[in-house]
């Protein structure tokens, strides 16, 4: 394999070394993740080991490290709420396809179009969602519901404030403040193994059942892989299931990604998008079958690896035999952990993705990208993520198509003899002259949907009698969709039935293929394309060099006489190619 080329001895214990560190770090994170879910923390270690060794075998990213993550959570406890674990397992499974599919027909790259504002404003909310949704474990509250619905989630704190457990918090504060001093005076330690280790010995030394433990809410964790299993799966289950497995499969691919990029930039090395969409599917497709949850590329986990010095996907099939090798030895004593001593490492790890300086510096442009952000930040927390999403993308999209629709402009112009090589100027127009035989129009922007309408109109409206000729000059459109050629087409047909020539400059790749294609090109004809205004104009004084100048009531007589005599000595300067650009 090409990651594999040149592999030595000395880059196996980089990978080996690595790959402890980063196993050591999942181990919690993977527990925590899991009961946030609504899950039992074994599951949570199942995913760690299953999906993340297949993600480092079969995705694109030689350093990637996947397993549960922070950003699920929030869609796996909305699932397991409304339609069971069971059904959770089949819409992890759903979205492995999914995931499979989408890198099967190469959208790897299309997933990189989704705008920042988007992804900062659902991530935000999430951070929000997964902090708030540890309080209630760090302060000890008992009787605690959890619902579906921010609001409902935030009431329930309120009216059990009163179990507050005070050796809940105790431990708590214990492990938060281990999490954050850890780096500064023991940086090779990780801080949340650390901060787990610190606060459970406290909580069992100095007040031994009087938190609620990891055994005593979920049960003893087993020291063994489950046996391979599936849930009843139905057509029914399927259907149901298919709008919960696409979100899923958005947001792993979109978090896969984004993490794939991360490493890139840490090592200068390039991912291939469309494997890593392959191998996180494969990953989600085998997980449920030892009854994970769903996973996706992690990016904390992943710069870990790449700062302990990892140097292939090694690094992450020894982090999940790590994990596996832990729980075989050392389950029983994972029992013991206060819930209390998770709290804190799931709020740093909420504090950690909330990307609130990004978040801060979207909200200073006060700009449209600052409605989407806001609206997909709120909608996230006070709905759920799909409609965040979706209501953000649109209006993302909308207000795209509003910002290109007022870059796009249309002008009639006309040689002004004022400039230097008689450049071409709106402002002749705008002083009340015209040219009765040749009309000349400077388009500028993408001419698609938005705008397409507006562009017919805004030449017929302007046109108060039939030209002769009519000019446009295309240099600067960049773009033209279905929509907007349709419109050209149509004003083409317009002006050839009444015996006009429209004649086209400086048009560019894009617009021409699309117009060849739709047979467009053909219609106005090959002999109308030039690639300057100045041999347009040619052509056009040829094509009524041999009708007298009717003259015209607002643009001087002898310069109106000059347009249409190409023989006078004035028109030389208009036969030099590209003068009138």
């Amino acid at each position: 394999m090409e990651r594999f080329k040149g592999y030595t001895i000395a880059h196996f214990r980089k990978d080996l070394l690595a790959g402890l560190i980063v196993g050591v770090i999942a181990l919690p994170l993977g527990m925590a993740f899991a009961i946030a879910s609504g899950a039992k923390p074994e599951y949570g270690i199942y995913t760690t080991i299953v999906a993340g060794i297949l993600i480092s075998l079969c995705g694109g990213s030689k350093y990637q490290i996947g397993g549960p993550t922070g950003a699920f959570i929030p869609i796996l406890l909305g699932i397991v709420l409304t339609y069971g674990y069971e059904n959770l397992l089949i819409a992890g499974f759903l979205s492995g396809i999914m995931l499979v599919l989408m890198g099967l027909f190469r959208l790897g790259s299309l997933i990189k179009f989704i705008p920042r504002p988007v992804t900062i404003g659902f991530t935000s909310g999430i951070a929000v969602i997964i902090f708030t949704g540890q309080i209630a474990n760090f302060l000890g509250l008992e009787g605690i519901k959890k619902h579906e619905d921010f609001l409902s989630n935030m009431r329930e704190l309120f009216l059990h404030l009163d179990t507050l457990n005070v050796y809940s918090v105790i431990t708590a504060t214990i492990g938060l403040l281990t999490i954050i001093i850890t780096p500064k005076y023991v940086p090779k330690i990780p801080g949340p193994l650390l901060s787990l280790i610190v606060s459970s010995g406290v909580a069992m030394l100095l007040f031994p059942e009087q938190v609620a433990t990891i055994g005593s809410t979920f049960g003893e964790i087993p020291n063994r892989l489950p046996h391979l299993s599936f849930p009843h799966v139905t057509l029914e289950k399927v259907v149901a299931m298919l709008r919960p497995a696409f979100v899923i499969a958005m947001l792993g691919a979109i978090e896969s990604l984004l993490s794939a990029v991360v490493a890139d930039g840490m090592t200068g090395t390039k991912h291939h998008s469309n494997r890593e969409l392959i191998g996180q599917g494969i990953a989600n497709i085998v997980t449920p079958f030892f009854g994970g949850i769903p996973a996706t590329g992690a990016i904390a986990r992943t710069a870990t690896n790449i700062k302990s010095g990892a140097t292939s996907p090694l690094s992450g099939v020894i982090h999940g035999l790590v994990v596996l090798v832990t729980l075989l030895l050392f389950a029983p004593y994972a029992s013991h952990i206060p819930l209390a001593s998770m709290a804190p490492i799931l709020m740093i790890v909420a504090w950690n993705m909330s990307e609130r300086k990004e978040f801060v510096h979207v909200l200073k442009t006060k700009s449209t990208d600052s409605i989407v952000l806001v609206i997909t930040f709120l909608l996230t927390i006070f709905t759920n993520l799909t409609i965040a999403v979706e209501v953000g993308l649109i209006l993302a999209i909308i207000l795209f198509v509003k910002r290109m629709s007022d870059i796009f402009t249309v002008a009639k112009v006309l040689p002004d003899p004022t400039k230097k090589r008689m450049k071409v100027s709106s402002q002749i127009v705008e002083k009340g002259r015209d040219c009765p035989q040749i009309s000349i129009y400077t388009i500028e922007g993408p001419l698609f949907f938005g705008v397409a309408q507006m562009f017919e109109q805004s030449i017929m409206s302007t046109i108060h009698h039939q030209p002769r000729v009519l000019i446009l000059r295309m240099s600067k459109v960049p773009y033209i969709d279905q929509t907007g050629e349709a419109n050209l087409a149509s004003m083409v047909d317009h002006f050839q039935k009444h015996g006009g020539t429209i004649l086209i400059s400086g048009i560019q790749p894009q617009p021409q293929d699309m117009l060849k294609k739709s047979g467009l090109y053909d219609r106005i004809g090959e002999g109308c394309f030039f690639e300057h205004t100045g041999d347009a104009l040619n052509a056009a004084f040829a094509h009524i060099q041999r009708d007298r100048c009717i003259g015209c009531r607002h643009y001087a007589f002898e310069e109106c006489r000059n347009l249409v005599r190409p023989q006078s000595e004035t028109m030389g300067i208009y036969r030099s190619s590209g003068n009138l650009k």
